[in-house]
């Protein structure tokens, strides 16, 4: 078995530490509060970071800088603590982002409530009531992967792809949820309509959203739907926030 967390040099751009092979709750909040670590750190030779589900992406010139260096440090703070059982970091946000659920604008609702073995106003009460993290950000500018839903959520993808699904669109596979940036061609099935927009590049800081936020997705009618649209035509502010952590 391979031990965890594993340090590893990507090309000449970085280093990447992961703390396992495969998604969980434990290893993705290791990533989360370990990232914050060492962005506190604000060593001079790392230029960004980024994360996936389980890993921690350290950005640096390794034709510049000396990668056994950083990698000595990067092993030295990942001793100071237990990562899988550290806190998530300070400074996170809690967004309550107002859902339709189904109907025209979200027409995969009952396809993915049988898949998970509930009724569709069962399928609302659970994705409605449940509060997910920011998992990680991918796929496109922004776009954030939530989770983790209840194990009853481990539906697969589709078989074929939905070819225009909108932005804001909320839709669910394998446990987790994710919130369109843009309109686009998936696999996973489009339960839910916000009126959210996850990316402005015309802001001073483009991703709405961060790893380790929390969202809940309350629902409302088209009729208030339709009313968001109209005062948030840009999709920003169309959502409740607060500070956590």
């Amino acid at each position: 078995m391979t031990d965890y967390p594993i340090i590893r040099t990507v090309g000449l751009t970085g280093i990447l530490v992961t703390f396992a092979g495969a998604m969980s709750e434990e290893a993705n909040k290791a990533s989360v509060a370990f990232r914050a670590a060492v962005d506190a750190q604000d060593w001079p030779e790392v230029s960004e970071t980024a994360m996936s589900l389980v890993s921690v992406f350290i950005i640096t010139d390794l034709v510049t800088h000396d990668a056994d260096a950083l990698v000595e440090r990067l092993r030295a703070l990942l001793e100071t603590q237990d990562w899988l059982a550290a806190p998530l970091p300070e400074g996170r946000t809690l967004w309550h982002i107002p859902t339709v659920y189904g109907t025209d604008l979200a027409p995969q609702l009952e396809e993915a409530a049988e898949a998970a073995g509930v009724d569709p106003d069962e399928a609302i009460r659970q994705i409605s009531g449940t509060r997910v993290r920011v998992l990680t950000i991918g796929f496109a500018p922004g776009q954030p992967y939530l989770g983790e839903l209840p194990e009853n959520w481990n539906i697969p993808r589709q078989k074929d792809l939905s070819l225009n699904v909108p932005a804001g669109a909320l839709v669910v596979a394998i446990r987790q949820l994710v919130i369109f940036t843009n309109t686009t061609p998936t696999g996973w099935r489009h339960i839910g309509q916000t009126a959210f927009r996850t990316f402005d590049q015309t802001g001073p800081a483009p991703f709405a959203l961060s790893p380790g936020d929390e969202i809940t997705f309350p629902q409302v009618s088209r009729a208030e739907m339709e009313k968001l649209l109209a005062t948030h035509p840009d999709g920003y502010g169309a959502a409740d926030r607060e500070a956590i952590g």
